[in-house]
């Protein structure tokens, strides 16, 4: 029977679940307040629309849902190569706006019950991702920071000033890096 409560035991784990939960219901609150035909108006990233950004996150969120049941069934883990590449972002950018919620929605909710049932030793397996591996717990901050950016880059409102200190030393450093445009999710 699956938990009803988180399975992890280490304080890092924990705590780096409860800062993706925190970005999660942010992101949330403000795709909520945006209506259906400002989904589809420019994000922060006038290439993008909202859609764009819905659509993103909710294969992202999707991809790392199925790599945290992988880990708990034992399978092969592998995030798929197709989250995030033009055209899968591009497709889901045309979905209807309930399509886009209800991904949005079950996507996070998916995650969610998935790293909720990991036992504590299954956040040391690794995930492969573009080539280099990273372990599970790892997904935790990675998934955090794209939604606390994500909440930015729709471009309604929140502001770099709401985002949690180490997301924005982390977005500075990857802008740093990398050397990106304005664009704001990583």
């Amino acid at each position: 029977m699956p938990a009803r409560h988180d399975l992890a035991t280490d304080p890092a784990v924990l705590a780096d679940l409860l800062f993706a939960r925190r970005g999660q219901a942010y992101y949330s609150r403000k795709l909520k307040e945006l209506s259906n035909a400002d989904l589809y108006r420019p994000a922060l990233d006038p290439s993008w629309s909202r859609a764009h950004v819905v659509a993103h996150v909710g294969f992202t969120t999707r991809s790392r849902a199925r790599a945290a049941e992988a880990v708990l069934t034992g399978h092969p883990i592998e995030l798929e190569d197709e989250v995030g590449t033009y055209e899968t972002v591009e497709y889901g950018a045309t979905l209807t706006p309930i399509a886009l919620r209800n991904l949005a929605q079950h996507a996070a909710i998916h995650l969610n019950v998935a790293w909720r049932d990991l036992p504590p030793d299954a956040w040391t397996a690794t995930v492969e991702d573009q080539g280099e591996n990273h372990l599970i717990a790892d997904t935790l901050r990675s998934h955090a920071e794209m939604l606390w950016l994500a909440a930015i880059e729709l471009n309604n409102g929140a502001r770099f000033s709401d985002l949690p200190a180490r997301v924005k030393d982390r977005y500075e450093e990857v802008k740093h890096s990398m050397r990106l445009s304005s664009r704001v999710t990583i």
